[in-house]
């Protein structure tokens, strides 16, 4: 997050999108433009700290320097692997059988 109208424009998307109901739905907080550095407003503990409020990963990655793209998309496959793993406390999942 490279300028403070970003966090605030990522926190209404959040609020408005993210299913109550669903809670394994994966967030990642992602912060671009990381090679910027001089530019920056948004602190990297601003961004931890709202990943924190969240209960999400954070990460920083630039796609003009390939910094940490790779690890984001491992980080996504990851997420999605958790999120796919059924409730055995859910009613809904717990006659699901994921093969």
């Amino acid at each position: 997050m490279l300028q403070h109208g970003s966090e605030f424009r990522a926190q209404r998307i959040m609020a408005a999108s993210y299913p109550q109901r669903y809670e394994k739905v994966p967030v990642i907080l992602v912060g671009n433009k990381v090679d910027l550095e001089s530019e920056r407003e948004v602190s990297s503990s601003e961004g931890q700290a709202l990943a924190e409020e969240w209960g999400c990963p954070f990460m920083e990655t630039s796609a003009k320097s390939k910094t940490m793209v790779d690890e984001l998309f491992a980080e996504i496959v990851r997420q999605m692997d958790y999120a796919a793993q059924p409730d055995k406390d859910d009613p809904c999942c717990s006659s699901c059988n994921i093969q």
